[in-house]
């Protein structure tokens, strides 16, 4: 069915990007959610096996790479903005900056990975060790997809496209504003 043009906007019309990246978004909020609600229900469990587990993670890793996220998250929204505002060069130069710190993520998520198969602690140490693995393993592919969608809509010239790339990469910072804490800090 037509909009005719003295209708309102309805409800779809108003959402920033494509509404197929937002059909995506909400499966992989629910997937992660899913995720955490399992992991806090097995704390439930098991609280001292989870504490004496956590206490091996890098706390000041993730602080640092909650940073980065929320940094690049930032940068991806001005690169909406630079978009609409015909800067393309602008744009892309801030879009390469929100890329540059996804990378920088991957590379500290990847040296608590290092760090945590040199003590040989992996997947199937214990519980806690199978959840930290499969959900920040699960982010961590998605800050590569992330990264890849930010380059392709990097070199499009539609600000729809870039809307619906910062979309998708604000979807990536704020599961890890989720993993953070629950994963990390919460004992």
């Amino acid at each position: 069915m037509s909009q005719r043009p003295d209708d309102p906007p309805g409800l779809l019309d108003e959402l920033p990007g494509e509404v197929m990246m937002w059909v995506l978004i909400i499966s992989e909020l629910l997937v992660f959610g899913a995720g955490l609600v399992a992991f806090m229900a097995m704390r439930l469990t098991d609280p001292a096996g989870f504490a004496e587990a956590q206490a091996h993670l890098h706390r000041a890793g993730a602080a640092l790479n909650t940073v980065v996220l929320v940094t690049s998250g930032l940068l991806a929204a001005w690169a909406v903005h630079a978009a609409e505002a015909g800067r393309e060069a602008r744009k892309r130069a801030l879009l390469a900056g929100a890329m540059a710190l996804g990378v920088v993520f991957l590379v500290i998520k990847g040296m608590e990975y290092a760090d945590k198969a040199s003590q040989g602690i992996g997947i199937e140490t214990n519980t806690f060790f199978t959840f930290y693995y499969l959900l920040t393993g699960f982010h961590a592919a998605h800050v590569v997809a992330g990264v890849v969608l930010l380059g392709l809509v990097a070199v499009l010239r539609d600000p729809r496209a870039t809307e619906t790339g910062a979309a998708f990469w604000h979807m990536v910072d704020l599961v890890w504003v989720l993993l953070f804490p629950v994963i990390y800090l919460i004992r």
